[in-house]
């Protein structure tokens, strides 16, 4: 009965809960996870976690580890509830949107509104009580970054929204370093330009397959205002800025073979599906047979496996 409700939900209504409706307590407490988008957090950690043992140059303290990690998922998580907050009248348009806790009545806006906004004050006071403070202040920077930044201000009037919104993105890695070594370090800056310049050619290829519900609530994604050769373009010269950008930590000092050859493999092979890409893109291919969600999947593989060589590599200097 419930699945019945919310597909008979009109187009763009977001249902708020009567006072007396019953809503399990076993799907409230998942809904309240959902808010805190636990995939996209996935990829953070990934980030965070490895440029831990770069900065230790061996193995970090395990609670410091599980601190860290604590208090990036509650960051991070009050930033996204947030996000769902401010975009819950596009979500409610949006086909990939259209099941979020808010659009499906499951969680009240003023629910979302409290919850981010008390993720946002504990993860800062985690961070800077349990970590350092620099820390606290990189997190809570990352999380105004993205909802203010981003969310207000880019995502509806620019195509160059993920751009500089994805720097936000990229505050986990200066995160994951501040937490061992209480300062800043051109490695942590090197990875933060990798995350910077892997972002846009990460999220385009998603975007060009969804660009339609895009579309649709006025989201100027650079798929929606530009051809699938013009996007392609973008992604290719991005690509190559990422890999260039990954290969300057050896010569700098900070890693050794083992990563520079994950590097130039899995760099390589970006390099490879993003031209594939687009050449379809060239020869007017659309549909299926554009093939869009190839690079998409393997940007997630490429920056695991990165990222595992940077935590690795340590050990076979």
């Amino acid at each position: 009965m419930c699945v019945t409700a919310v597909e008979s939900r009109p187009a763009g209504v977001v249902l708020t809960p009567s006072p007396g409706a019953h809503r399990p307590f076993g799907a409230r407490v998942k809904a309240f996870v959902a808010l805190t988008k636990p995939r996209i957090i996935e990829l953070l950690l990934i980030t965070t976690i490895p440029v831990m043992f770069l900065a230790e140059q061996g193995v970090p303290s395990l609670w410091l580890v599980l601190t860290t990690t604590i208090g990036g998922y509650l960051s991070a998580g009050g930033a996204n509830a947030l996000n769902m907050y401010i975009d819950r009248d596009i979500d409610a348009l949006m086909d990939r949107t259209s099941q979020r806790p808010l659009v499906t009545g499951m969680v009240s806006p003023r629910e979302c509104l409290a919850f981010g906004i008390t993720l946002a004050v504990v993860s800062t006071l985690w961070f800077g009580l349990l970590v350092n403070w620099l820390s606290a202040a990189l997190s809570l920077g990352a999380l105004l970054f993205y909802v203010v930044v981003y969310t207000m201000i880019l995502k509806r009037r620019t195509a160059q929204n993920i751009v500089w919104g994805g720097i936000a993105g990229c505050m986990p890695v200066l995160i994951g370093w501040s937490a061992v070594t209480n300062s800043m370090s051109w490695a942590a800056v090197i990875l933060f330009l990798v995350i910077f310049f892997w972002t846009p050619p990460h999220y385009w290829p998603l975007s060009m397959k969804v660009k339609d519900d895009y579309a649709r609530v006025g989201v100027p994604m650079l798929p929606v205002i530009a051809s699938n050769r013009v996007v392609a373009r973008q992604i290719v010269a991005y690509s190559w800025v990422m890999v260039a950008v990954s290969l300057l930590l050896t010569p700098l000092g900070y890693t050794g073979w083992f990563y520079t050859a994950v590097a130039l493999v899995s760099g390589g092979w970006w390099l490879w599906e993003a031209h594939g890409l687009q050449n379809r893109a060239k020869s007017g291919v659309t549909g299926a047979k554009l093939k869009e969600m190839r690079l998409f999947h393997w940007s997630i593989t490429y920056v695991s496996l990165l990222f595992v060589a940077v935590a690795v590599d340590p050990f076979l200097r």
